[in-house]
């Protein structure tokens, strides 16, 4: 794992040729891989077939870190969302307790005018 930790964090640049490079956040310049569109190559690296255990062996090691990254930003999304969801629910709950007391207070209301004499 590049960076010696679980927590990589990975980001993308483009190079003047037009390629993509995909680095360690806070590692400039080391553990520098290039991306291939899908339409050249289905893989990651430089498309040469020289070295194929390591290449295999790397393309492995960026899909990992890519699945990695992709699951945590999965998970941070779904904790904002439960913290939305949970904001919300004590709106309601809110709302539903003065909605409550404003119809106790009809109520009380209703049954003074109803019996009084007319």
């Amino acid at each position: 794992m590049a960076g010696g930790s679980g927590n990589t964090v990975l980001q993308y640049a483009q190079a003047a040729d037009g390629s993509f490079f995909l680095t360690p956040s806070g590692m400039d310049g080391v553990s520098a891989y290039k991306l291939q569109s899908s339409s050249t190559s289905n893989a990651l690296g430089s498309g040469s077939s020289g070295g194929a255990p390591e290449e295999g062996s790397r393309k492995r090691e960026m899909r990992l870190m890519k699945n990695r990254e992709a699951a945590r930003e999965c998970r941070r999304k779904k904790k904002d969302y439960i913290k939305c969801l949970e904001n919300r629910v004590a709106v309601l709950e809110n709302q539903n307790k003065a909605l409550i007391e404003e119809l106790k207070q009809l109520k009380e209301l209703y049954c003074q005018n109803d019996s009084q004499p007319q």
